[in-house]
């Protein structure tokens, strides 16, 4: 079974936008560092202005590890673009409300920096 955090990064990869809110809280904070400066947003139609804003690629997230501790969901992977080109790295977390929904969410993205050395990258991956 899927944790929130994987299901929401899958749901953004197949284009499902309006889905991927949806696992968020009505009033969901949230935090993309991203190198080009701190992007900070509150609910859920602001989060949907983000994503549907972003550059039309063919991008993915490349879950390398993923875990829980009670209420956080943590997720380690790469962005990958057309396939191929691996853009960078980034480090996600979810605070998960009583009803399930994310409250709060915080992604950091590198395009250089993974927490994995190389020659271990594919251990683990799901």
């Amino acid at each position: 079974m899927s944790s929130v955090i994987e299901t929401y990064y899958a749901t953004v990869d197949d284009g499902r936008l309006k889905d991927a809110v949806a696992l968020l809280a009505e009033n969901v904070e949230f935090a993309m560092v991203l190198p080009a400066g701190a992007n900070y947003g509150n609910g859920r139609a602001a989060m949907l202005d983000y994503l549907s804003g972003r550059p039309p690629v063919d991008r993915k997230h490349k879950v390398l590890r993923v875990a829980a501790d009670g209420d956080l969901h943590f997720l380690h992977g790469s962005v990958t673009e057309n396939g191929t080109k691996t853009t960078g790295y980034f480090v996600g977390v979810m605070h998960v409300d009583a009803a399930g929904l994310v409250d709060r969410y915080q992604v950091s993205f590198d395009a250089e920096f993974s927490l994995l050395p190389p020659d271990s990258s594919a251990k683990g991956v799901r």
